[in-house]
């Protein structure tokens, strides 16, 4: 099916959306953004960006601005708590040199697509909030300014929140997981390496990784405990209370804690991943479809894989409708993977029993030191994944 003349209108101004404006329009689309906040920004947040969403902004032209402002990642260092030893070491080095695997400010990230999708003429509408979608032909959004909004086909790229999926989906209300995490982003005062260290203790862990060419260092810390707090990124914490939950952390982690001013502070809620995805002129991407805990690091990974596969597989079709379905039909088992298996990693970095972690960690151990590729490689399913591919 030939996108020409085609109307998409993309709610959401993320990473998933503007990477979904840019894949569609690619194919030929009239594609505009509408983003709710006053300008298009990001603040205060690491991501890893792995080799499977590197080969979407690759193949989008952006490898070359994108490398410039983000650090490659050298290796992923599991750590004891106490006194900061490494556990397991996957050196990134080892994967094929097209697999890069880089670190990035998410507000770098933003900034260059949204560049990207200003150079190549697509409206970016701001300051406007839908609150609620209708699937039709066209389908329609109506917009808190009390306008509304028609095309062929409207893009839920509106995260958890989504006011797409609701039009899609009954039910699937989210639950408390039981975990809390702060994020902060500090100075690289302690010489941290370009790579990612996740700092593994009882009940709880951390996940530290360099920016900015070596000048910060982004910190996630995640605890398990029964008061719950507000889902979103948006809250802030008393530093005091990061403090305390890891004051039995050592390595590098007493420096870059005192460095701590103001962190974010949320609650991980377990999200359904969305039943149906797409309707008539409806479709939803990212994590407005299948919101995952931050246990893999994949969030922004899948959003860039399904912007891609949308557009792809639309092309490809006789119609819309049998377009979207195949959009569907070729990132649900994928994304419903990723996410059990980021779900699964919470308990591995938490073990609580004394011995059982001694055991569990210095079987990771001897497992690093007898066969370090085979520990890497287990990970092709992922990292190896090039959606740029024909299927």
């Amino acid at each position: 099916m030939s996108l020409d003349g085609k109307k998409i209108a993309i709610i959401g101004g993320g990473i998933g959306g503007l990477t979904a404006a840019l894949t569609l329009q690619a194919k030929g689309a009239n594609v505009r953004v509408l983003e709710q906040a006053e300008e298009i920004k990001e603040v205060g947040a690491g991501i890893q960006v792995s080799p499977n969403g590197l080969r979407v902004l690759e193949a989008l032209g952006l490898g070359p601005e994108f490398a410039a402002s983000s650090l490659q990642g050298q290796a992923v260092s599991l750590r004891d708590y106490a006194r900061g030893r490494e556990v397991l070491r996957l050196d990134l080095k080892r994967l094929p040199q097209s697999q890069s695997y880089r670190f990035v400010h998410r507000a770098d990230l933003i900034e260059l697509l949204a560049k990207a999708v200003r150079d190549r003429g697509i409206p970016i509408r701001l300051l406007q909030r839908a609150v609620s979608a209708t699937e039709g032909a066209p389908a329609r959004v109506d917009l808190c300014t009390q306008d509304a909004v028609t095309a062929d086909l409207i893009v839920g790229a509106d995260g958890l929140h989504s006011v797409v999926r609701p039009a899609l989906n009954a039910g699937g209300d989210p639950f408390f997981t039981g975990q809390v995490a702060w994020r902060a982003v500090v100075p690289n005062s302690m010489n941290h390496p370009a790579e990612a260290r996740v700092h593994m203790g009882p009940g709880r862990h951390m996940v530290t990784y360099p920016l900015r060419g070596g000048a910060l260092v982004n910190m996630v810390a995640v605890e398990e405990r029964r008061d719950w707090a507000p889902e979103g990124w948006a809250h802030q914490d008393d530093p005091q209370n990061l403090r305390r939950a890891f004051s039995q952390f050592g390595g590098i982690v007493p420096q870059i804690l005192e460095q701590v001013e103001a962190p974010g502070l949320w609650g991980l809620f377990r999200h359904p991943v969305a039943q149906c995805w797409h309707g008539r002129g409806l479709a939803l991407l990212g994590d407005a479809a299948h919101p995952t805990l931050p246990f893999l690091a994949q969030g922004a990974n899948m959003a860039l894989e399904d912007a891609w596969v949308l557009a792809d597989a639309l092309a490809r079709a006789d119609d819309l409708e049998a377009g979207l379905t195949q959009y569907q039909a070729r990132r649900r088992d994928r994304v419903c993977r990723v996410i059990d298996t980021a779900t699964g990693n919470a308990w591995k970095y938490h073990l609580r029993q004394p011995l059982f972690r001694k055991m569990a960690h210095l079987g990771l151990g001897i497992a690093g030191r007898m066969a370090p590729g085979k520990m890497l490689h287990q990970f092709d399913w992922l990292y190896a994944h090039d959606v740029t591919q024909a299927p």
